[in-house]
């Protein structure tokens, strides 16, 4: 046996995330050190900012694994209008070919299978399963592993109709005929179904209809992942989410933990077997997650999360308790910031946190003990000389304290049981 493992795992989205940290740690743990860590960049390699994706990815496996990779430099491998270079081409494959660790996350899927189409790319893939090394696919390159491929973003930006693609088909050297399909449970839509890698139930559905008898979707929510482990023939869930089996009408949901036999991804019509959580003698537990690990899902609901403390904390006049929220949203900010995810929530999170400086510098200023409780000592210590001209009954000296209060904001009263003052506002 190779003293390499074989692993297949498959994300669904947060590749590059927080929630996904523990899982890559696990899996590169099983390695040899140094680890021989490479990022494939072909997916994401049409875009104008590629190299600061790939930069991302970078920072975020030196800072949060622990281990240096490289990027292969495989953003095109062939163009019809652009040439590609043979050198870095035949460089970046051999490197994608001595990986003990390779990785590949967002972008088209699509344009990575043109451009992987009629090199020896998947040949590499299928050699490393075979003879040892783990393979990392999330998000748009998950789509390329199976069968077939879905043109997602054709369909659901341009309006293409449903339709499939032959995709690398790497799942199929290991008996296992599959579509797979990420962001299973995206909810991004709102009011609109965006499930399903924003397919929606009724165009997933039409999609089933075109699959062959043997061909069964497997779904992978975002911030989840399936590790499969080609020498125990174990699969198990890690992350915050589930993996969905369906075929020919039926549905088989694993949670996080969940453990069963790759037999039933190579026959889906199988009895499911959903191992215990306790951890696996096949040594797959190097991808649980246990209660305690799972980690919010985005930088916005982190955000939302520490405005809510930060506000509780001012309200109950604890600055401490304050500035840690907002030292925990700094702190988030950076650990989301090599998220591959595209989005607005890195503004939001900045702006929120401005607010919560903002809101210290008013604190500072105006103090944050409450008022009452700083000037209480010398209230009560004039109240009680005033108590003692009233009994000699020396009213005048009563009258002066009682109007040395006032210009100093606090309000006397004299009540039939006893003596009340208040601060004005």
């Amino acid at each position: 046996m190779s003293t390499l493992p074989r692993i297949l795992t498959i994300m669904g989205s947060g590749e590059t995330a927080p929630t996904m940290v523990s899982t890559h740690r696990r899996l590169v743990a099983k390695l040899p050190s140094p680890v021989d860590a490479v990022i494939v960049d072909t997916p994401f390699g049409f875009q104008e900012n590629a190299p600061e994706l790939a930069s991302r990815a970078i920072d975020y496996f030196k800072v949060s694994v622990n281990i240096d990779a490289k990027v292969a430099g495989l953003v095109r491998l062939h163009d019809t209008h652009i040439a590609a270079d043979p050198v870095s081409v035949e460089r970046g494959l051999r490197m994608v070919d001595s990986a003990s660790y390779l990785f590949a996350g967002p972008g088209s899927p699509t344009y990575a299978l043109r451009q992987w189409s009629g090199s020896r790319f998947a040949e590499v893939l299928r050699t490393k399963l075979n003879e040892g090394g783990i393979i990392t696919f999330a998000s748009a390159a998950a789509l390329t592993l199976g069968k077939y491929t879905v043109p997602v973003y054709e369909i659901y930006k341009v309006g293409e109709d449903v339709r499939l693609l032959d995709g690398l088909n790497v799942l199929g050297d290991i008996g296992v005929h599959a579509v797979v399909i990420p962001h299973f449970d995206n909810a991004e839509g709102g009011n609109h179904d965006t499930r399903y890698c924003y397919l929606g139930d009724t165009r997933l559905r039409l999609l089933e209809t075109m699959l062959d008898d043997d061909t069964f979707v497997l779904g992978v929510d975002e911030h989840t992942a399936v590790v499969i482990d080609i020498d125990s023939d174990c699969c198990t869930v890690a992350g915050n989410g589930t993996v969905t089996i369906r075929h020919k009408g039926e549905t088989r949901v694993f949670e996080s933990r969940d453990e069963f036999p790759l037999d039933l991804l190579r026959d889906p019509a199988a009895q499911p077997n959903r191992g215990s959580r306790a951890p696996a003698t096949s040594d797959v537990d190097v991808a649980t997650t246990s209660q305690a690990e799972v980690i919010a899902t985005s930088l916005t609901a982190v955000t939302s999360d520490c405005r809510l403390r930060f506000d509780a904390a001012l309200e109950a006049r604890d600055p401490i308790a304050a500035v840690r929220a907002a030292l925990e949203l700094e702190q988030a900010m950076q650990e989301w910031s090599t998220d591959s995810l595209q989005s607005d929530d890195a503004d939001r999170a900045r702006a929120t946190l401005r607010s919560m400086i903002s809101n210290l510098g008013d604190l500072a200023v105006g103090g944050a003990r409450d008022p009452r409780e700083t000037v209480a000592p010398f209230v009560e210590a004039l109240l009680s000389l005033r108590g003692i001209v009233r009994a000699e009954k020396r009213f005048d000296l009563s009258d002066t304290i009682r109007d040395a209060f006032a210009d100093i904001g606090v309000e006397v009263r004299d009540t039939p049981s006893g003596v009340e003052w208040q601060l004005r506002d």
